[in-house]
Order: structure tokens, then sequence, then C-alpha cells
């Protein structure tokens, strides 16, 4: 009665910790989170969470063990050691709240002194990790004739991500506002294996989005809009010439039978171009760190800043990108009128739509 009242009474006694987890992760968790984090959640459960608690008790479990499998971990990898850490706290307060255990034992466990930790709302960027101007027109020119031309563009001049520009279709387009609704995207379908789905459709299968903030609608810069023209033009033609073969899905990034593009497409024609060009060698979604990160250097509103990304809070971008002093310091001059003609500051902080033909037209006037 005493533990009723006090809020401590647990009403399973006897689950394992590996059978907690196996729980958590199938029936709770991996309904709503993303197939590529469930699968992170899994191995990391797998290889290091079960072999050093499993067979504990979780009445048993103590901030020791936790701290322990902390200093483990830390000793493979600190990323490693910090999703570890991530899933300790997310689990555990899900086990309190279903009275599996009493009190959370990782409440408050810190990682290593060793490991790193970042400033409050501060986050440094590697400046390897991003491009300025110069390098965006340049990666823009070089990827005209790439058959990722498109997905550049919705990435470094709108900073779509990956999976989004995959599932971008042409009516999510609004022609005469010259606005993109972001509605979905592309990727592996949440509790369905391979055998579940028809045969090169895994990765490509339409799936919610990441958060609700990720539902958005983007006001289409001038020259990504121009370009959206030339690639329906193309879609048209291939559909005519394969009417028999053709998949008609309207996705914008496809092949030439309309077939929607994988997560994977990309690596080698990007890789490609970056080496060629002598461009830093970044990661896909680097690029949206670059046009995040121009923004927030030339002081743009972070709310304004979130909205666009699809962050689901504006702490989110400014722990991501918030550190930029000295990235990129050349191309000021250039972003100038970004930030006087296209965007005021005063529309940005009150609007959520951000309206505006002329969105990023000095991206558009450095490229013409």
């Amino acid at each position: 009665m005493g533990e009723l009242y006090a809020g401590t009474y647990v009403v399973y006694t006897n689950v394992k910790v590996k059978d907690f987890f196996d729980f958590w992760l199938e029936k709770e968790m991996r309904p709503r989170i993303a197939d590529s984090t469930y699968k992170s959640y899994h191995d990391a459960i797998r290889l290091y969470v079960v072999p050093a608690i499993g067979n504990i008790n979780m009445t048993d479990l103590k901030r020791s063990h936790v701290q322990n499998l902390y200093y483990d971990t830390e000793t493979k990898s600190i990323t490693i050691a910090k999703r570890v850490k991530t899933i300790m706290n997310t689990s555990m307060r899900y086990a309190v709240s279903r009275k599996i255990i009493s009190g959370n034992p990782a409440k408050e466990v810190s990682l290593p002194k060793k490991i790193k930790q970042n400033p409050y709302h501060q986050r440094s960027i590697d400046v390897k990790k991003t491009l300025n101007i110069e390098q965006v027109v340049t990666l823009v020119e070089a990827a005209r004739e790439s058959p990722i031309y498109m997905e550049v563009l919705f990435a470094v001049m709108m900073g779509l991500r990956r999976s989004e520009i995959n599932g971008l279709k042409y009516s999510d387009i609004d022609y005469i506002n010259r606005t993109l609704t972001v509605k979905r995207q592309l990727g592996n379908a949440p509790n369905k294996e391979k055998e579940d789905v028809p045969i090169k459709t895994y990765g490509k299968q339409e799936i919610i989005l990441k958060t609700q903030s990720s539902y958005r609608i983007l006001p289409i810069p001038d020259f990504v809009f121009e370009a959206i023209l030339e690639r329906r033009k193309i879609y048209e033609k291939n559909r005519r010439r394969r009417s028999k073969t053709f998949q008609d899905l309207d996705f914008i990034c496809c092949s030439s039978y309309g077939r929607p593009r994988s997560k994977m497409y990309y690596w080698p024609h990007y890789k490609k171009l970056l080496r060629e060009n002598n461009l830093p060698d970044i990661t896909f979604h680097d690029l949206r760190s670059t046009y995040c990160t121009l923004l927030l250097k030339n002081d743009f509103n972070p709310k304004a800043v979130s909205k666009l990304l699809g962050h689901a809070k504006e702490i989110i971008t400014i722990d991501v990108y918030g550190d930029t002093a000295e990235i990129i310091e050349d191309c000021l001059s250039e972003l100038q009128p970004f930030i006087d003609d296209v965007l005021p500051e005063e529309e940005l902080e009150d609007k959520a739509d951000f309206s505006g033909d002329d969105y990023l037209e000095c991206f558009g006037k450095l490229l013409a």
C-alpha cells in the first residue's frame, strides 16, 4: 500500500532486461520511428546492451550497471556510447511509466568525461563538411549533365532531406504560386520485410515524414522552378515513348521508366561530382547543412530557418548548425540580397508559409 501511495509499486517483477528491450523496440518503437533509426537501435541493443546487462532483472538494474555500460561502449566508439545513452534514457522512462521499474536507473547518468560534451545550444560544424557559395555554384553547374541534377538543386537550394527529395511528385507543385508541398518521403515501411513488398521497392515505400513539422510548404526559387519545368518535359516524353512499360507514378526524381530512386542511387554520381570538381568530400546530407548554415550565418531568424528545414523546434536548428563563425565569411556580400530583398526578417518572424516568388533569387542570379 505504501508503494502504491508513493507511486513506486512495480507490476512486473520478473522481467529480464533483454526481454524488456525486445518488447520495447519491436512493439513500442518500431511502428513510430524511421527504419534507419530502428536498425541503429536494434544493432546497439543486440551488440552492446544485451551482452552487458541483458540477464539482469529490470527491478535489479542500478545506476552502476548503466554507468559501466557507458564506459564499455565508449571504448568501442563515442558515437555508439551516445546512441546507447539515448536508448537507455528513452527506454527507462518508458519502463517507469509502465510500472516495470520504480525508478529510472539511467536518470542523470553521464557519459565518461573523456567524451567531449557539446555546449548548450551550440555544435561546431567542420568547415570541411559545408560548402561556400562559390563551391555551391561549382557543384550545381557540374551537376547539370549528371543524373542527379534535380536532387542536388532540392538539397542545396531548398534544404530537403534525401528521402523527402525521392518522394516529391509533380502534383506537389503549385505552379501558380510557385510553392512546393512536402508531404511524404520514400523509405522502408515500418514492420515490413523485403518479402512483404513488390520486388525492388523495399526502400521505396511511401511513408510518413519524420515529424509533424516536416510537413511544410516551401517557396520554390526561380532557378529551381525552371529546372522542374524542364524535367517535366523529359518525364512526358518518356511516358509517350515507353507507353507500355512506363510507370506513371508522378515522381520528379525518377528513372526514364518512371521508377522512383533509391537512397543509394545518389552515392556514385554525387561522389564523382565532388571528385572531378575538387570539392570537399562531404556527404549528400551536408548539402542540407550548407543551406542552413548560409541562412544562419546571415542572421536569418532561427525560427524561420527551422520551419524551412522542417525541424520540430528552433533549438534543433541551433544545436546542429549554430556555430558557423569561420565557415562562410567569403560569401557574405554575395548573400546580402538574400537578406534584403528575398525574405525580410520582419516577415519571417510572423509567417509560417514564407511566401515569395523570388525566394533564393540570389542563387539564381549567381547560377545564370
